[in-house]
């Protein structure tokens, strides 16, 4: 099958539809209903850009006759993460970077994971050899089956917020975070919760290890890396509530086409089948699977040029403001500007720095490197919050007074045209224009959007401490002692 169109997702999608619950009814048919339709028409256009003759050679590449997404080429050089890179922000671009979980996020974990399947091999659980229990094969063979059917995934990382000060051996119920109950002769039983999925319209979804599991013991019934289809029994998807609120696109332009939905997942003593296990028990192993397989650096490779593709929107609507009103004149407006520009270079050159001091990984993949993709991972969720803030700053009242398109066409049109025209644009697409940057900046989706932006790769404080222990700070220490010890008067100093 390889890469597909967009109405096989659909058809795929309606025939074997994730358990979903949204505003207390199971969603019976997702390609339909009325908070799921435009997300999931909206990803069958994104699959139908792999077959668009302008972006087939960008989005996808041949192997052995058959077309593969981009996202799942394992990169042997860096002209290949190039070609990845590119076709991550054509992907983003589709959605003005505002679709967090395209299929290329997971994509690129689980390219990453196949590629380094022989580390899921050292889990004391895996038996070399073993038809099923092959920790290592079963990772090889998921990533084969994710790449010949290009599955559209979902994951779920954390615990449910219960009690951030226990262990999750510690709560009242042992299985409010999902643990393994126990081992079956098909499979292993799992119970219990995780948060959060994004996109739960998925064919798939893939349980990795938490990167904080934090228990005592070397053994966990919490340490665990499965994939099962999202129509697995007992397993549903609770969602949150929808944005997209069955409004008309030039009014929500945003979340009437990309509410990408959030749930998180219930486990109601699921059956796993061996041979989609990947990890089982051991703690140590769980830990760093994503740093070990570099999945965590592909991943967040996708993240950089998905940021990119966000802010260059934000510079775009933003300009188109400012051009739309007349307003550039004013050096406070260019300096506004300047921000999202300044935002937008440094994420471009981090991209590029990435790529360019790429390496082989011990598994022969070429990985982006480490420090530039931290220091966005860093950067992006605490500036974040200032792009859509500029937003308003620029469209001021502009962005509260927009009468909707049905007041546009209503007995107030003639006037509506009159008085809301702009300098530079018509009344109707000024009001287009300004409903966009509503919908980035002020709408509930917006506002989920800033949340999200804020948390996507976990905790601010954690990530800024996680940067302080692994990045290497001793050649600068090394630098400033040898500073410090020399002796030599200026005219000495020979450079």
């Amino acid at each position: 099958m390889a890469a597909i169109t967009g109405q096989q997702f659909l058809d795929r999608l309606r025939q074997n539809p994730p358990t979903l619950y949204i505003e207390g009814e199971r969603v019976e048919d997702p390609t339909t209903h009325p908070a799921t339709r435009n997300m999931a028409h909206s990803l069958a256009g994104l699959y139908d850009l792999q077959h668009d003759p302008q972006w087939r050679e960008k989005l996808t590449y041949e192997e052995n006759g058959q077309r593969y997404p981009m996202s799942l080429l394992v990169p042997r050089t860096k002209e290949d993460l190039a070609r990845i890179g590119e076709a991550h922000r054509i992907r983003a671009n589709y959605s003005l970077g505002f679709l967090g979980r395209a299929p290329d996020y997971m994509n690129a974990n689980v390219m990453a994971a196949g590629a380094g399947a022989e580390y899921f091999g050292r889990c004391s659980a895996s038996v070399p050899g073993s038809e099923k229990r092959d920790f290592a094969a079963n990772m090889r063979r998921y990533f084969e089956y994710v790449r010949e059917h290009d599955l559209c995934l979902t994951h779920a990382l954390t615990n449910p917020q219960v009690n951030r000060a226990k262990l999750a051996s510690e709560l009242p119920d042992p299985y409010i975070a999902l643990g393994v109950v126990e081992e079956r002769e098909e499979g292993i039983i799992v119970r219990g919760a995780r948060m959060m999925a994004t996109l739960p319209i998925a064919d798939e979804l893939l349980i990795f290890p938490s990167t904080v599991l934090k228990e005592n013991a070397d053994k966990s019934r919490y340490a665990m890396g499965f994939a099962i289809p999202t129509n697995t029994p007992g397993l549903s998807f609770q969602c949150r509530e929808p944005f997209d609120i069955g409004r008309d696109p030039e009014d929500h332009p945003l979340g009437s086409r990309f509410d990408e939905q959030d749930a998180f997942v219930i486990f109601d003593d699921v059956l796993v089948p061996w041979e989609r296990v990947f990890l089982l028990y051991d703690v140590e192993l769980a830990n760093r699977a994503y740093a070990a397989t570099s999945a965590v650096l592909h991943m967040a490779y996708q993240v950089v040029n998905l940021k990119v593709a966000k802010t260059e929107a934000f510079l775009g609507t933003a300009q188109s403001i400012v051009n739309a009103i007349g307003s550039g004149g004013f050096q406070h407006v260019q300096s506004k500007v300047a921000e999202i520009i300044i935002t937008l270079e440094i994420m471009r050159a981090l991209e590029v720095a990435a790529r360019e001091g790429a390496t082989l990984n011990e598994y022969g993949v070429m990985t982006p490197a480490r420090g530039p993709l931290d220091a966005a991972r860093n950067y992006y969720p605490g500036v974040y919050a200032r792009l859509p803030e500029l937003l308003q700053l620029l469209g001021a009242s502009g962005i509260i007074m927009m009468p909707s398109k049905a007041d546009r066409e209503g007995p107030l049109g003639p006037q509506i045209s009159r008085y809301l025209q702009a300098a530079n644009a018509s009344a109707e697409d000024r009001l287009r224009l300004f409903r966009l940057a509503w919908d980035m900046s002020m709408s509930s989706f917006g506002g989920r959007q800033a949340l999200y932006e804020k948390f996507f790769f976990g905790d601010p404080v954690r990530m800024h401490s996680a940067l302080y222990e692994v990045y290497d700070k001793e050649p600068a220490v090394e630098r400033v002692r040898a500073f410090l010890q020399r002796s030599e008067k200026p005219e000495e100093v020979t450079v």
